[in-house]
């Protein structure tokens, strides 16, 4: 079986067809303008992302906190009543999953509110 022109003889037009759909993706693309649209309150579209970013994060870490809490209370009830030392260490490896857990979830929120601010102003074009 020859393979040599395999391709020549599938589809003749092939770099044709590419290159003209290449050509036509890449000026949709240069010629497409930013909208950035606002709401009633007169926010644009990355203050709105922001402000329900930062509303999620908040209930996330809430949650987290109460579940840390409870988890934590039940390890530590699972510990005292364990009949032995091998269920004891067991509930000492959850108690120490949990508090990395939580310290990850609230982390990556202290993390986050630090770092905003070091880069304000750089989304902008100055000319």
């Amino acid at each position: 079986m020859e393979t040599k022109n395999f391709w020549g003889r599938l589809c003749p037009k092939l770099p044709r067809i590419y290159t003209g759909s290449m050509t036509a993706l890449l000026l949709c693309a240069a010629l497409t303008l930013p909208a950035l649209a606002t709401n009633a309150a007169g926010q644009d579209l990355w203050t709105v992302a922001q402000n329900i970013i930062v509303d999620v994060y908040n209930h996330i870490a809430g949650i987290s906190t109460a579940l840390a809490g409870l988890m934590s209370a039940v390890a530590v009830i699972g510990v005292k009543l364990s009949g032995n030392q091998h269920k004891s260490d067991q509930a000492w490896d959850w108690l120490k999953r949990i508090w990395v857990a939580w310290a990850i979830i609230n982390g990556i929120g202290a993390f986050i509110a630090y770092i905003t601010p070091q880069f304000s102003g750089l989304n902008t074009l100055t000319p």
